[in-house]
């Protein structure tokens, strides 16, 4: 018999938690990073947790049809995350790495895996939809971003967050 594997899950945004309860509630064995991350109102201070990979969590299932159909059926999944429509097994130092960095407690961010010379895209802010080219990582969660504009290039420091490969 085949032992488990983790698998990435993809689920509806805004219901990582609510998928990790239901699939708890199902005895199914999960696994969903998270940060807690003070968040500023015009009102009050509040510590928020927050998913550390927005959109996804991690389940440990038998690679059967009804090991991923038990995940599949739970309420706020999409899918699990698959190449050539089957779903693509993590390695398990992977995921015990992921946990012995989350004990740690230090506070963390995740990047995208952008290397020098990608292009990329601003999301959000006051540079929102600009296209540049990734020079270099500058300062912890800050990218360094060149702009062309007529002809010449802009540096600016811009949020990992805020940047997707254009």
């Amino acid at each position: 018999m085949i032992g488990p594997n983790w698998y990435a899950l993809w689920v509806r945004s805004r219901n990582e938690f609510a998928t990790a309860r239901e699939l708890g509630r199902k005895g199914i064995e999960h696994f969903l990073p998270a940060v807690t991350r003070q968040r500023q109102w015009a009102d009050r201070k509040k510590k928020v947790e927050f998913p550390l990979f927005p959109g996804y969590l991690f389940v440990h299932v038998r690679p059967t049809a009804e090991g991923f159909l038990s995940v599949q059926q739970t309420p706020g999944t999409v899918t699990l995350v698959s190449l050539d429509g089957h779903p693509t097994a993590i390695p398990p130092q992977e995921i015990e790495s992921l946990k012995l960095v989350l004990e740690n407690g230090k506070e963390l961010d995740v990047f995208p895996a952008f290397k020098e010379g990608t292009a990329v895209r601003v999301k959000r802010g006051p540079l929102s939809g600009a296209v540049g080219i990734l020079a270099k990582r500058a300062e912890r969660d800050m990218f360094l971003v060149n702009i062309d504009i007529l002809g010449r290039c802009v540096g600016t420091k811009i949020c990992a967050d805020d940047v997707e490969q254009a």
